[in-house]
């Protein structure tokens, strides 16, 4: 290698280098607007060809905006609606702290003042509040920087992503062959989890919220939003709520609806993920459940909830270049060798 490739080389690591320090803050926020561009581009080049791709983003953009914002609203609704019940169904009186007082007085011998007590650690609370509240701010702030700046990708991601594409393809020293069994490997891995991990999560969700809602669990619908979120992990999800519902329902006098909700949720959950999940997967990309839980959980750990979706993104990439690399290696290689 002679000087001026060295220098060359030098100058591309210090500057990704510093690229990659400005990036890493906003990395959650880069990573949604790469996944929703990805899920749009279908969309985007359909309507480059009635009107403008300047025209046909910003009308993307709005769209996908709505369908975040709208269910937020409507989630933090529900959210808010169902605190406000249980605040105002709370009788103070209901609570007999005099009479717990005196059951811990004769069974322990100790007196507590448990009115005082509460009054203490109330106060506590509020100070935790008011110390954290500078880094809530921070967070707030730090948060709508991130959203819009994950809008204007989506836009320019839309608008500018096949001239970005081309001048990948270009800048990239492999055949134009290579590349595009590289990115068809890679576009099937993409639509694998997408469709297969995703879709399924939220297929499994809306089936065990069905069941909380038909067995009288109380707030059904935000459940099942959480159940939703949760069926992402694999193994575990849903059943961290639909669980513990069953449970409630067995300790507040519902026993058959109790063993009517395990039966639904252990046969009729379990069956949309066993067999769903692979059906799926194998549709667009073979791609192991090993693979997927290995990639979620590590993923989660790694880019935070984003992580759920890009983990088994990255090794499936990672399983898709050793593929094209052993398909192509040896031809790449006699080829350099006789030029």
């Amino acid at each position: 290698m002679n000087l001026s490739k060295g220098y060359l080389l030098a100058l591309v690591v210090a500057f990704g280098a510093l690229s990659l320090l400005l990036v890493l803050p906003f990395a959650q926020y880069v990573l949604v607007a790469v996944l929703i561009a990805y899920i749009l581009h279908p969309l985007q080049e359909r309507l480059e060809s009635r009107t403008s791709p300047t025209v046909s983003a910003l009308a993307l953009v709005l769209l996908a905006t709505a369908g975040f914002v709208v269910p937020f609203v409507l989630m933090l609704g529900v959210v808010v609606d169902s605190a406000t019940r249980i605040v105002e169904g709370f009788d103070p009186e209901s609570v007999q702290l005099a009479e717990l007082e005196r059951i811990i007085a004769e069974r322990t011998g100790m007196q507590v003042d448990l009115t005082s007590e509460l009054t203490t650690s109330g106060q506590e609370v509020g100070l935790v509040v008011l110390q954290q509240s500078p880094n809530a701010f921070t967070t707030i702030t730090h948060t709508l920087i991130g959203l819009g700046l994950a809008i204007f990708l989506v836009y320019y991601l839309l608008k500018d992503g096949r001239a970005f594409v081309d001048w990948v393809r270009e800048t990239t020293p492999l055949p134009a062959d290579v590349q595009d069994d590289f990115y068809r490997e890679l576009n099937a891995v993409m639509w694998a989890v997408l469709v297969g991990h995703v879709l399924i999560a939220i297929v499994q969700g809306v089936i065990a919220g069905a069941g909380l809602i038909a067995t009288g669990v109380p707030n059904g619908i935000f459940w099942t939003f959480v159940m939703i979120v949760l069926a992402l992990i694999p193994l575990v999800g849903a059943f961290l709520v639909w669980g513990p519902a069953v449970v409630y329902l067995a300790l507040t006098g519902e026993p058959f609806l109790a063993v009517a909700l395990f039966v639904y949720s252990a046969i009729v959950v379990s069956i949309s993920d066993d067999y769903l999940r692979p059906i799926v997967v194998d549709r667009y990309a073979e791609l192991s459940p090993a693979i997927i839980i290995l990639g979620v959980l590590g993923g989660a750990y790694a880019f935070g909830i984003m992580g759920l979706f890009f983990g088994p993104v990255i090794l499936g990439a990672f399983a898709a270049t050793l593929s094209v690399v052993n398909e192509h290696y040896h031809r790449l290689e006699a080829e350099q060798a006789s030029g």
